[in-house]
């Protein structure tokens, strides 16, 4: 399972590389992004399942990130999670109003990260595909769970 994150501070790589560790333990495949551009470059490269996003990465903010991304058809319907050091409730309504499914502040518990991710993985719509199999005239819809003919 891939997991997208950003981190910004002078002491972020020390946090972001914990941060990635707990994923991996948790069964995540954490990619690293330093700053916007290259969270953005990650993006296109290949979609995650989830993003956890900082507030505060160099470039563009985190809530320009999530604006920009929610308005992508491409990445509009992947789930992301603010983590963050700005806990004030103006700033949890604006990044959730950016289009974050989840807002954790900092300091945070790994065990309530790593279970809020399950959750909005759990919540995300499912993918669209062709669940129907034809075998001859007979036609298995498994999304309505009817057989035609």
């Amino acid at each position: 399972m891939r997991l997208r994150s950003g981190k910004a501070s002078p002491a972020a790589p020390a946090i972001a590389e914990l941060i990635a560790v707990n994923l991996r333990h948790g069964g995540f495949d954490p990619v690293v992004a330093e700053d916007s551009v290259s969270a953005q470059r990650e993006l296109d490269a290949v979609l995650p399942d989830a993003i956890l996003l900082d507030w505060m990465l160099p470039g563009q903010s985190g809530i320009a990130l999530a604006r920009h991304w929610r308005k992508q058809a491409r990445t509009k319907s992947i789930p992301i999670l603010m983590l963050t050091a700005r806990g004030d409730e103006p700033d949890k309504v604006a990044g959730l109003d950016a289009g974050a499914d989840d807002y954790i502040t900092k300091p945070f518990s790994t065990q309530e990260l790593l279970a809020r991710i399950r959750a909005v993985l759990r919540r995300r719509a499912p993918e669209s595909v062709n669940d129907s199999v034809t075998v001859g005239g007979l036609v298995l819809d498994a999304a309505t769970h009817r057989i035609s003919y």
